[in-house]
């Protein structure tokens, strides 16, 4: 091979791994799961192939033309020509893509300079590999390998969502071993603390706000680190074990997510909770669970890792949460609102745009409550917590006073109120059936113009359009105008809204949530509510 050729190789690799950008954004949104991401290149497709599409073009284009232009004594310069033009090519691709407006942008992390590395390393071995199969050989223009070799060289960097796949599967030996090396020392880090409390929450939702919720009640006491924002994957919560957890500590809160049967019993190998939290169990996540019955057996996960002396706290919604209650066998406590059947309750609701009143009653003590906070299902999660809080020794007016210091939750029903001008509802990390319902019945509270602003719900796998039928027919009682965002994806919201007798000349659908967002600022009115329901990751993006 010589060094023309070589320096070829290198700047078709390095253009192709510049282009690549969006494609290990795709990778990184999808919690570098293979399923997660062919299901994105599926649903993204034309954006996922665009960038390596302009590279072959080029590369076509550029080729035959030095070929035709230079003699074939200088076809050294046709190399460098080349190279450099997929470089540059692939470096605009790139600066433009990070330019980009991002709803959750690209983070550099350790993991992704690693699996930048493995995707280059895969390109330079594939593309080294076809190099010597084209060289010239006796008969070698005659070989199926040569002419396979010859079609993938033209066409690679059309295929570059695989060289990304390639690249990942190299990683993953790396990964997975690092995975294991931070997981032990984190596991070692809680065993070693036999002093700490470990409470685990997951559910199908409702899992961040009832952990923000529970941090804060117990805080009137105990001295918590709880796991921030959303992070409740092995890794996520093994970062934060290993460089938050200090002595001081006395009660760590770990929330655990779960795409995969299993996954909630490997957080639980981290973390041995001794209080395990089932806030929900739904359909959430049915496209890669495939039954309700997975989901409902994964979620359960957590229960059967809580010790015989230890306890499990139940959310009831009169469903598959209040069955799985039932048939637990260790210490359990019912918590919700109803007054005959649920351990903790709240009753004597009442609510307003400013925050709601009840009553919660523990062991028959009734506790006059107070909170900012909006929804029954707010409440409902209050209960929870309080319920947990009574069985670590806090005190009634400690419960009290801390359900009175709740402040909402960023994004999980805000309220936020512009003198002068509308009023926003932002229910953005709601993406769960029963949580929109009640962000609609809060905002049929309020007075004017009602609107809604949502692209629906994903990942319910077959379920998903008729979920988002009743998704529509739920809302269309409780608001005044229906922007959605979308065209494909809200149409069975359409289909919902419709069937209720909204007007269709009272729906506007739109490409994207900038578009629905420049059409507030158009036409929003002072006296306006705007719900914001649901807000997809980019790799959502229609």
């Amino acid at each position: 091979m010589s060094f023309w050729v070589l320096l070829l190789i290198l700047g078709i690799t390095a253009g192709c791994l510049l282009a690549a950008r969006r494609l290990i954004h795709y990778f990184q949104l999808e919690s570098y799961q293979f399923q997660g991401y062919f299901r994105t290149l599926r649903r993204n497709f034309p954006r996922a192939i665009l960038p390596g599409l302009i590279l072959n073009l080029i590369f076509a284009a550029l080729g035959i033309a030095l070929t035709l232009a230079i003699p074939d004594s200088s076809l050294w310069l046709a190399d460098v020509i080349l190279a450099l033009s997929m470089t540059g090519a692939g470096l605009i691709i790139h600066r433009r893509d990070a330019r980009m407006k991002h709803k959750k942008p690209l983070v550099m992390t350790p993991r992704v300079r690693r699996l930048y590395a493995a995707i280059a390393c895969g390109m330079l071995l594939v593309l080294c590999v076809l190099t010597f199969s084209v060289a010239p050989v006796r008969d070698g223009s005659d070989s199926l390998l040569y002419r396979l070799s010859l079609g993938i060289i033209a066409f690679f960097p059309l295929l570059l969502p695989l060289w990304v796949a390639l690249g990942a599967a190299l990683a993953w030996p790396v990964e997975t071993g690092i995975k294991g090396l931070y997981f032990r020392d984190a596991q070692k880090k809680l065993l070693a603390r036999d002093d700490l409390i470990k409470i685990g929450i997951t559910g199908s939702w409702g899992k961040t706000s009832v952990k923000m919720i529970l941090a804060s009640l117990l805080k009137e006491k105990y001295n918590v680190l709880a796991t921030p924002g959303s992070f409740n994957t092995p890794m996520g919560l093994t970062k934060v074990i290993r460089n938050d957890l200090q002595p001081a500590h006395r009660v760590f809160i770990a929330e655990m997510g779960a795409r995969h049967t299993g996954e909630i019993a490997e957080l639980c190998r981290l973390v041995h909770p001794t209080i395990g939290l089932l806030t929900s169990v739904g359909p959430q996540h049915l496209d890669t669970f495939r039954t309700q019955e997975r989901i409902t057996r994964t979620k359960y996960e957590l229960m059967e890792a809580v010790p015989s002396d230890g306890t499990c706290f139940f959310a009831d919604d009169e469903g598959i949460c209040r069955e799985l209650y039932g048939r637990t066998e260790k210490k359990k406590i019912l918590a919700g609102l109803d007054a005959s059947r649920d351990d903790v309750w709240a009753g004597e609701i009442a609510a307003g745009p400013d925050g709601s009143t009840f009553t919660l009653v523990i062991e028959g003590r009734r506790i006059p409550c107070r909170t900012a906070l909006l929804g029954q299902l707010n409440i409902k999660n209050i209960t929870l917590c309080a319920a947990v809080c009574h069985e670590l020794g806090l005190r009634d007016d400690q419960i009290r006073r801390g359900i009175e210091k709740l402040r909402p939750i960023q994004h999980r029903l805000e309220l936020i109120r512009n003198p002068g001008a509308y009023t926003v509802i932002d229910d953005a990390f709601n993406s769960n059936i029963i949580g929109a319902e009640q962000a609609f019945h809060v905002l049929k509270a309020f007075p004017g113009r009602r609107i809604v602003v949502t692209p629906g719900m994903v990942e319910l796998g077959s379920r998903e359009a008729e979920m988002n039928r009743l998704f529509g027919e739920k809302m269309a009682g409780c608001c005044d105008l229906a922007i959605l965002v979308g065209e494909k994806r809200s149409t069975a919201i359409r289909e919902g809204l419709t069937a209720k007798g909204f007007s269709p000349e009272r729906i506007i659908v739109v490409g994207s949530l900038t578009q629905a967002q420049q059409w507030i600022r158009d036409e929003a009115r002072p006296e306006d509510t705007i719900l914001f329901e649901n807000d997809l990751p980019d790799n959502y993006d229609e």
